[in-house]
């Protein structure tokens, strides 16, 4: 049933392409995607890629059966009172929009609602993401796109209350691990090493590390434990952590980025 599924892309950023790649790969025909992209290179571009179609906003969305919005949260409103009159009655509507909630869209558009929030990651497969689902969404709507989604990695299920929680974990998680690989380039360079070996040496690790965490089964924190002898060069470091709270700069950040969410609403 998902292929016969018309689906409907607004917006066709790095976002954008990374779904349309999910849906092909989950089992969506080609000729069942359009988009609906102002820029008419960037159409062109992924029209070529991936053998899709486009069109404009109100005739795609009259068509679709699922709406996939990829836009910007301060462009929500706008792109929601232009399909507001087109849209399919039937369709159900998936928001990637960070901080928007499901009553945001309820309010202006009729159709029922999923809302998620993805990573970066999604790009290269390797993404995380979080659902929540709104009042009315069937269940083939939440399976399809439960599906397709898994194409880009791992999904959960959470309640919307929770999705600014989320939002500062795994939304914005990439770029505090990206901040701490810089540190630690920039830590190796004072030590002497060069850029390119504090580079090479600093993602490797960081690499095998993920690696370990995701194949050992162990959690984090036994693997932490594993690698820390009493009184050893890794004990010392991560003392310099617990004396700068490490643990209470992270929170605050997430606690940051949490808040920020909530004001997106």
């Amino acid at each position: 049933m998902s292929q016969q599924m018309r689906v409907g892309v607004i917006g066709a950023g790095v976002m954008g392409e990374a779904l349309i790649s999910a849906l092909i790969s989950s089992g969506v025909a080609a000729n069942c995607v359009t988009i609906s992209e102002k820029r008419a290179d960037r159409q062109n571009e992924l029209i070529a890629l991936y053998g899709i179609n486009s069109d404009d906003l109100q005739t795609n969305v009259t068509s679709a059966d699922v709406v996939l919005l990829v836009v910007k949260p301060q462009d929500m409103a706008g792109v929601l009172d232009d399909l507001r009159d087109a849209i399919n009655p039937q369709a159900v509507i998936v928001s990637f929009a960070a901080g928007k909630r499901i009553d945001f869209i309820s309010a202006r558009v009729q159709n029922p609602v999923i809302r998620v929030m993805p990573n970066t990651a999604t790009i290269v497969g390797a993404g995380m993401a979080a659902i929540s689902v709104g009042a009315g969404v069937s269940v083939v709507q939440r399976e399809f796109v439960t599906k397709f989604l898994a194409a880009t990695g791992t999904v959960i299920e959470v309640p919307e209350d929770l999705q600014d929680a989320v939002t500062a974990t795994s939304g914005s998680g990439p770029a505090y691990f990206f901040r701490f690989v810089e540190a630690m380039v920039a830590g190796a360079q004072e030590l002497g090493l060069s850029l390119e070996d504090a580079t090479t040496l600093t993602n490797q690790t960081i690499i095998g590390a993920a690696k370990l965490l995701e194949t050992s089964g162990k959690s984090a924190t036994t693997l932490r434990e594993n690698v820390t002898s009493p009184n050893g060069t890794t004990a010392a470091a991560l003392q310099s952590f617990e004396s700068s709270e490490l643990s209470m700069i992270v929170a605050k950040a997430m606690k940051a980025a949490r808040d920020r969410s909530q004001e997106l609403a």
